[in-house]
Order: C-alpha cells, then structure tokens, then sequence
C-alpha cells in the first residue's frame, strides 16, 4: 500500500527554486534512501514533507496515508504519524527529556482520541524505549539535547522516533558526526523500529550508513529532482563513482 506519494513536487526557499519534480512513491514496509550532493534538495524535500514553513510548494501533490499532506499544518502531520529526526537537533535547556517525551505522545493519543499516559504508566513504556538505544534511565533528567554530544542528539532522535511510533520517519543525516560506536547504536535503533506497516526515509551523503540499515530503494537527487533510483547497488556504485557522473547526467537533461 502506498504510504507517501508525491508527484511533480517543486518547491522554493525565498523564490529560489530548489526541488523541480520530485515523484515517489514509499509503501508500508519499505526502507528508501536518498542520497545526492551539497544543495542538491535532499534536506528540503525531507523539511517540505515535515511541513517547515520556510518552503513554498509551487507545484505538485503529496499524499501520505490517503491523505492531502499539504493541506496539514506540521503538528497535523506529527499526529497523523509522520516523524522527521533533524540533522541538526536543537537544544532545549530548562526541559527534560523525559516531560518533552511525555508531551509528544501525549499530544499524539490525544489527536487519535486516546487518553493520556499519566508519569507513572509514561515511564514503564520509556523504559522499554530506552533499551532501543543502549540508554538508562538517568538520561531522562537531563535538558532535551542540552550538554549532549553529537552521537548523543542523534541517538535522542531515534529514542524520540521509539517512543512516538510514527508511520513513517525521514531520517536528515542522521549519520552525520557519528563515530563508529554510536552510528551501530543508531543504526540498530532503527532496524529494530522497522516494521510491515510503517516506512522510512534515509537521507544521506555516504554509503556507510546503509552498510547497517540496508534500504529496499536507493534514489539519486541532483538539481532538484530525482535522477537516478535502483537498488542497495547503486549506492555502491556512488562510493566508487562519487556524484559527478549523475550531476553531469541531470544538467545535459
């Protein structure tokens, strides 16, 4: 079943054309990467489908879950269960992580008519979560990504992934400033979250990542639309190429 489907998608920064025809298709189930180079769009396409409201749409459709994506403010789109871990995960001093956490889910059961977690029942189901990335539960004192280091962000997105479950997670170089410790640690959060009914979204520059979290699909980005799409092959085929021979490609086209 389609999950996310998006035709024709263009979008702009402050009238600066940056995407100029995304199509694609992710179903239940799968596990997409997309690669490309410096500017080539892949953070914006993963910003445009979280909703950030620094990027105009001009043209196109989205769809996730049978819905118009589009006509989602981006909290609608967290609730609907679309998650988007930042390459850059901000800090919030003076929150902790275990109130924040309890918060969002909150925010989502409530969305879905659910009741609330009350602390007590919250921290029972944290506890499990944390398993997911090799964490104890003195990390839940601490202000949300405050202090903490890179691996340390990035391993507090996949735990937020955990906990909130979402249908599909767009993952923004998650790799990115990981020593080899903590991108298995990552890595393996992941592929445990992996599930049949829900997909992901790997945005990448480098092939390593999906030496661990092997994709279904490998799309090339470049110029703002998708270029080139096979299998885990194709990001090989990049480590040893590199991206010139595919940019080369999409500005003769």
């Amino acid at each position: 079943m389609a999950l996310l489907h998006i035709d024709n998608l263009h979008a702009a920064a402050d009238e600066k054309p940056i995407l100029n025809g995304i199509s694609l298709t992710v179903n239940a189930g799968e596990v997409h990467a997309i690669m490309g180079p410096n500017g080539s769009g892949k953070s914006t396409l993963a910003q445009v489908l979280a909703g950030h409201e620094a990027y105009d749409v001009t043209a196109g459709s989205i769809s996730f879950a049978g819905e118009d994506l589009l006509d989602m403010e981006a909290e609608e789109r967290a609730w609907a269960g679309l998650f988007l871990a930042f390459q850059y995960p901000v800090e919030i001093p003076g929150v902790s992580n275990a109130y924040f956490l309890r918060q969002g889910y909150n925010e989502i059961r409530k969305a879905r008519g659910l009741d609330e977690l009350d602390p007590i029942d919250f921290y029972d189901l944290l506890e499990e979560k944390l398993k997911v990335v090799e964490w104890g539960p003195e990390i839940m004192e601490r202000a949300v990504n405050f202090g903490f280091s890179g691996g340390e962000k990035k391993r507090n997105e996949i735990l937020q992934m955990a906990v909130l479950e979402p249908k599909l997670a767009i993952l923004d170089e998650t790799d990115s400033g990981l020593d080899i410790d903590a991108l298995r640690i990552v890595a393996n959060g992941v592929n445990t979250l992996r599930g049949p009914e829900k997909a992901i979204i790997v945005v990448t520059h480098y092939q390593r990542l999906l030496n661990y979290i092997v994709p279904d699909f490998v799309h090339v980005i470049a110029g703002g639309r998708i270029v080139r799409s096979g299998g885990k092959e194709l990001a090989l085929e990049l480590e040893e190429k590199g991206y010139e021979w595919l940019t080369s490609e999409a500005a003769v086209a």
